[in-house]
């Protein structure tokens, strides 16, 4: 209980979360919940003050939501339910009690989406395109998941030992040579059920994704926040 006190001692005034970017020494402060004792932790809650328990709680889920969805950006449902849930307690529609127990339920949820890489087989690198790709879900089978991961694969690897040079993202040629690889990849592996306006969809949304995430040399958002 002691190291979670120190991982949480921190409360936070009541207003919008907002989703923030990792900032440098960030990595010293990341708190991992598959680390905490909830049960413990619910002992506490009961047995300290309600409201600075709950609102300790809370900043820890802000700080591993935040580190999350840095790195996966299909994660903002999370975002949004962790905001109503926010918005609800403000709102005095749930009471601290109430609002503790959905806290302790949502930072399971989220130790469960940390672990979602391993189970899925993927870096959390791959598992970021995977999920654009996938998502939302158009019913792929088995065997279509598997040859999505494929794609997913392929394409990181192609695009990291070619194409994510220092400065790509100055250059046009660049840009455009990393938008052309990821066509053709995905031309070439994604399952039949992505129609031709889906496709071009995933292209975009994995180029932009590329772009926001990879700043080349080696250099990237999974670099300095891992």
């Amino acid at each position: 209980m002691e190291d979670v006190e120190e991982l949480l001692d921190r409360s936070v005034a009541a207003e919008s979360y907002v989703i923030h970017a990792p900032q440098e020494g960030d990595k010293d402060r990341y708190v991992d919940l598959s680390k905490i004792d909830f049960d413990a932790l619910r002992d506490q809650f009961q047995k300290a003050r309600k409201r600075t328990e709950a609102e300790k709680l809370r900043t820890a889920i802000e700080r591993i939501l935040s580190h999350l969805v840095h790195l996966n950006r299909t994660r903002m449902n999370f975002q949004e339910k962790f905001q109503q849930l926010i918005d609800e307690y403000n709102a005095g529609a749930i009471n601290v009690e109430v609002f503790f127990d959905r806290l302790m339920t949502f930072a399971q949820e989220l130790t469960e989406e940390e672990k979602r890489s391993i189970s899925e087989n993927l870096t959390e690198e791959e598992l970021a395109i995977f999920d654009l790709l996938t998502k939302p879900d158009i019913g792929l089978t088995k065997k279509e998941r598997k040859q999505v991961k494929n794609v997913a694969r392929e394409l990181l690897n192609k695009l990291q030992a070619e194409m994510l040079v220092l400065d790509w993202r100055k250059r046009q040629q660049s840009r455009a040579q990393v938008l052309v690889t990821i066509e053709d990849i995905l031309d070439g592996g994604l399952p039949d059920k992505f129609t031709e306006d889906y496709f071009h969809q995933k292209c975009e949304l994995v180029y932009q994704h590329i772009y926001d995430s990879y700043f080349g040399e080696g250099w990237s958002v999974y670099a300095t926040t891992a």
